[in-house]
């Protein structure tokens, strides 16, 4: 039986050569293809070579998307204490310069000039008086002089009586009561006549002192004359005007409410002067300069507009800081900064007029290009020069008016 399965055996198990010869022959698989490896290596590397191109290397053309619209706007605030009477301007209200946007109850400041002109009024009837006081002490001080004189002529006839007489008793010719009578005459004159010295001379002291009080009654009535015209001067605080032509915005008055000086009632924002703030990267400003010309793109309406830079600044926003960055520290990361860029528009753009403060732009400095400089740039500042004289201008309106009121009052 044995004999019988080795044969079997044999001839299933195959030969060492046989196993060689098809292991040789066995398909290789095919190799994994490289190219697509190799053409993304490709498009990041050209990815990035053209980034680090925009970024780094020089160019006309310096653009941001960091960058907003800004204005010099102005906070509205009372600059004296009291109830609100009225409110007559709305949210988003257009107004011009000088016109009425709130006003306060103004009847104490009214008490307060009336006050202020009675007692004015009262010092300068103290000036009057301490005036013709002053006119009528010389002609005392000449009735006093003339008295002396007249007790100087009597004294005189008193020394002579009283000579004569003392003669006379020394010859025996007068008598004794006589000559008592003469001197006693003589010493009663030289009294009158000392007297009659001391009043010239206090008629002389009194006449220093009504000139002393004059002055100072004169003093009190300027004073008076200032208390009156601050009194005024409150008064007309009570109509608050706009200072300039703007849109209001962020009103924050009703009336009813009692507001102090400094509380912010409205925000005005200017209707010209917007100006765009921004943000560039240190390393973009190396060929940047004021007068270039600026394409400033408006994303809420999707439209260009001409611009100019006007300035840059002197440090990074992070400079000014309420807690300035300290990088005295042993773990230091260098972070590029950036410097708000300021650009202004140019004028005679009519799409201009629908900026609104705080709106995102793109602009692409062109820094090659600085053939619009002073115009632009004096144009803007021009529009500042005009509102602050219009500031001007109210207030000096606002003044008169209230003058004209307490005069009203007054009569």
């Amino acid at each position: 039986m044995n004999d019988m399965t080795q044969p079997a055996a044999a001839a299933a198990k195959p030969s060492a050569p046989q196993t060689l010869h098809k292991e040789m022959h066995k398909e290789t698989p095919p190799k994994k293809s490289r190219v697509p490896l190799v053409i993304g290596i490709a498009i990041v590397a050209l990815f990035a070579g053209v980034a680090g191109w925009k970024i780094y290397a020089p160019s006309a053309n310096v653009w941001t998307d960091d960058a907003r619209i800004t204005a010099h706007y102005t906070t509205i605030a009372p600059r004296v204490a009291g109830q609100i009477a009225s409110v007559s301007v709305q949210d988003n209200q257009s107004v011009h310069a000088g016109q009425l946007l709130a006003t306060l109850d103004d009847r104490d400041y009214r008490t307060a000039v009336e006050r202020a002109q009675s007692q004015l009024d009262r010092d300068r009837a103290q000036v009057d008086d301490a005036s013709a006081s002053v006119a009528r002490q010389p002609d005392v001080i000449a009735q006093n002089s003339a008295q002396v004189q007249q007790i100087e002529a009597r004294l005189a006839l008193a020394q002579s009586n009283a000579t004569r007489y003392r003669n006379l008793a020394s010859f025996g010719s007068g008598s004794k009561q006589d000559t008592e009578a003469a001197d006693a005459t003589l010493r009663e004159q030289s009294a009158q006549l000392a007297q009659a010295r001391a009043a010239v001379s206090a008629a002389q002291h009194q006449l220093d002192l009504l000139k002393a009080q004059h002055e100072a009654a004169i003093a009190t009535v300027h004073a008076d004359e200032a208390a009156l015209a601050q009194a005024q001067l409150n008064l007309s605080y009570t109509r608050i005007v706009a200072p300039m032509d703007g849109v209001v915005g962020e009103r924050a008055v009703e009336p009813g409410n009692y507001v102090s000086p400094g509380a912010a009632l409205m925000a005005l924002v200017p209707a010209k002067g917007m100006y765009v703030e921004a943000q560039y990267r240190e390393v973009a400003l190396k060929h940047m300069q004021p007068g270039q010309h600026v394409r400033v793109h408006v994303d809420a309406y999707d439209i260009d507009l001409n611009g100019v830079v006007d300035s840059v600044p002197p440090s990074t926003g992070a400079v000014f800081a309420p807690i300035a960055p300290d990088n005295a520290t042993g773990n230091f990361t260098k972070i590029v900064q950036r410097l708000p860029v300021k650009i202004v528009f140019a004028p005679d753009q009519p799409k201009a007029d629908l900026l609104r403060l705080g709106m995102s732009v793109e602009t692409t400095v062109l820094t090659d290009n600085a053939d619009v400089v002073g115009k632009l740039r004096d144009t803007y500042h021009a529009s500042d020069a005009s509102a602050a004289g219009n500031i001007g201008n109210a207030s000096a309106a606002n003044t008169a008016h209230a003058a004209s009121d307490a005069d009203g009052a007054g009569a």
